[in-house]
């Protein structure tokens, strides 16, 4: 089992920066698939990035290509999510996931353990 708490959101400009981290306790993180959703209100939960658990393979929503970088650094058991040329529609509760022995994936319904969310704003 795994426990994740999630860091790094804030009020941001539009075209600003920000790092989110994913910080896990618990055994075996190296094995687990992680990923990051967000949700904005009134919205469903979307996918955002994901990253296997040796970290050599990522993939990510179109909306976020070029802009966002999925990370891992499984000595410390932490995740990451650098966010640059943020835009207002990115707004949204940011939580992590993970899939214990997955490989990745956009679906949420594969991930077991979930944080409870950083809120990342951006304003125009």
């Amino acid at each position: 089992q795994v426990q994740l708490v999630e860091s790094g959101g804030g009020l941001v400009q539009a075209g600003g920066s920000l790092r989110l981290s994913c910080a896990a306790s618990g055994n075996r993180f190296s094995i687990y698939a992680l990923a990051w959703f967000r949700q904005a209100p009134g919205k469903e939960r979307e996918f955002v990035a994901a990253i296997s658990w040796s970290g050599g393979r990522t993939f990510y929503t179109d909306s976020v290509k070029g802009r966002f970088t999925i990370s891992r650094d499984n000595a410390n058991n932490t995740m990451y999510l650098q966010m640059n040329s943020l835009k207002p529609e990115d707004t949204a509760l940011y939580s992590c996931a993970a899939d214990f022995a997955g490989l990745g994936s956009d679906a949420s319904s594969n991930y077991e353990y979930w944080g409870q969310g950083t809120q990342v704003t951006v304003s125009s």
